[in-house]
């Protein structure tokens, strides 16, 4: 074991914890992760907050709230602990808001039960209190692309897992996933990929990417 580092990491908890109890400036803070687009990702995220004695009271994708204050140092090191299990601790304020755009896409389209019928122009001006011209704006500026093909990705990204787990004809899965028709999701799904949903079934090992690479 390295005792220096064994001593280093005792004194950054020791710090983190001092903060926490005294001179904090404020007692709340939201802090805008990139590349948390999962739940194990989550618990990954928890880990490094739990190490470093920083107490969180919401953790949501992309995003972690706290109870305490964290200096300039402190949240460098955060911002080490972090990078060193893939993730960035987002700082700019624009960097953070296209961060929050692509959460929301994310968790909307993977992570709930039931896709819901909405636009997402509506759903992210309600989340993130900005209106979408803004948000579209913004986005295209940065990605080099707009938000809807951003959308579009994610969505036919979901549709090849339910592909892979073949439990649903396809046009269970339009319905699901809210098309308007199977010739829809079919011809969206080639726009994407460049084949046909049948085509892609009929791969050995179909390609899949990670959703922060989407």
């Amino acid at each position: 074991m390295n005792t220096a580092k064994t001593k280093f990491d005792k004194s950054v908890v020791h710090n983190f914890t001092k903060i926490t109890t005294h001179n904090s400036p404020s007692m709340h803070q939201s802090l805008i992760i990139k590349n948390m687009v999962c739940p194990r990702c989550i618990e990954a995220v928890k880990a490094v907050f739990s190490e470093l004695s920083i107490p969180i009271s919401n953790v949501v994708l992309g995003s972690v709230r706290i109870d305490t204050y964290l200096n300039a140092t402190e949240k460098e090191t955060l911002k080490t602990r972090l990078a060193a299990r893939g993730f960035e601790l987002l700082d700019d304020k624009q960097t953070q808001l296209i961060n929050e755009i692509k959460s929301v896409v994310v968790n909307e389209i993977h992570y709930q039960k039931e896709a819901a019928a909405f636009n997402f122009s509506t759903l992210l001006s309600q989340k993130l209190n900005y209106d979408y011209a803004y948000l579209s704006r913004l986005f295209s500026s940065v990605e080099g692309r707009t938000i809807e093909k951003f959308v579009m990705a994610q969505k036919i990204e979901k549709v090849k897992e339910l592909l892979m787990y073949d439990e649903l004809t396809l046009s269970q899965i339009a319905f699901q996933m809210h098309y308007s028709s199977t010739a829809h999701l079919s011809a969206q799904f080639k726009k994407v990929t460049g084949m046909s949903p049948t085509a892609f079934k009929k791969l050995q090992q179909p390609e899949r990417s990670f959703l922060d690479e989407v």
